[in-house]
């Protein structure tokens, strides 16, 4: 199905703010001083080229994350004028320059995490399987003795069984929030660029990695999900987003519409299901003269339920 290419602005991208030039002093001018009994000192103003040197000096970011910065804000330059390969390219060596675990390596993590859970999902699948037919085993045994089948052990058995759904705790990131917003900017540039709606996807998951209360990544990935026709995804991340912050409009106008298109969606599946379903009736009623149009499906208004008739005059129609 056609889609149309979504629309962004630089909201959001943290940009550097920018300094308010009336909160200037002059420093041509010394301070003067007022003195009890009516005297007046006046303090000479600082050496102009030794305070604006130091002050230069001083206001050097030589933090760990000073040549990410560097590269953000020239990415944040490139993506407001519209070039968005660029702005991938600094974003991307902001990212690589950034300290600390990659945004690859915390998805690994997540992806082995993710591998465990199954296993343990399929392990705890197949000790329930083998718990109830011993259980069935047992019950046989015990009506035969006139036994009662209840069992104690079995409820403590099933109570140890449920256990809390874990869910993947990424290690601590001394740059967590820089990093984020590294992965989420590169995002925004991969959704401007055709076909690269799983990467983008990749980023956003990241930043949410790193800041799970990251409510652009949400609606960014939001974005990524839709391109690639996975509503159900996307409608998980702007409700996401919306209970993050009630207040975005932006993120309640996503979820009543997503909703909307996944109910759609369910209906079409439930619809094409039952075709198949119908196919798989009629092949098999067809070896008795018969198929499922000889049965009538009436639903009860009030509960719900379906009341099935057979009707054997509509095998007889048409016939000459």
């Amino acid at each position: 199905m056609a889609s149309t290419t979504p629309t962004f602005s630089s909201e959001g991208f943290d940009l550097d703010a920018i300094p308010d030039s009336s909160s200037s002093t002059n420093k041509e001018d010394g301070e003067v001083i007022f003195e009890v009994g009516g005297g007046a000192t006046t303090i000479p103003p600082p050496n102009t080229k030794t305070a604006t040197k130091e002050k230069d000096e001083s206001s050097v970011d030589n933090g760990p994350t000073a040549k990410s910065e560097e590269f953000k804000a020239q990415g944040n330059a490139e993506f407001k004028a519209g070039n968005y390969l660029d702005a991938y390219d600094y974003y991307t060596d902001a990212i690589e320059a950034c300290p600390g675990m990659s945004g690859d390596e915390l998805l690994s993590l997540q992806e082995e995490f993710d591998e465990q859970q199954r296993e343990k999902a399929h392990a705890r699948h197949m000790l329930e399987q083998e718990r109830r037919r011993r259980r069935s085993a047992d019950e046989r045994k015990a009506r035969a003795a006139g036994e009662s089948t209840a069992s104690a052990t079995d409820k403590d058995e099933e109570g140890e069984d449920k256990q809390k759904v874990e869910t993947f705790q990424p290690p601590a990131h001394p740059h967590a929030k820089q990093l984020s917003i590294y992965h989420c900017n590169r995002a925004a540039c991969l959704l401007h660029l055709r076909e690269r709606d799983d990467e983008a996807i990749s980023d956003c998951t990241i930043a949410i990695l790193l800041n799970p209360s990251y409510t652009k990544a949400l609606l960014r990935r939001m974005t990524a999900y839709e391109n690639i026709d996975d509503t159900e995804s996307a409608l998980k991340d702007a409700q996401a987003a919306y209970k993050l912050e009630p207040t975005n409009a932006n993120a309640r106008k996503n979820v009543v519409r997503l909703e909307k298109l996944e109910q759609e969606r369910m209906e079409k599946l439930k619809e094409e299901t039952m075709g198949k379903l119908k196919d798989l009736g009629n092949s098999i009623l067809g070896n008795f003269g018969l198929s499922l149009d000889n049965f009538n499906a009436v639903q009860d208004p009030n509960t719900g339920s379906y009341s099935i008739s057979f009707d054997n005059n509509k095998n007889q129609g048409g016939s000459s």
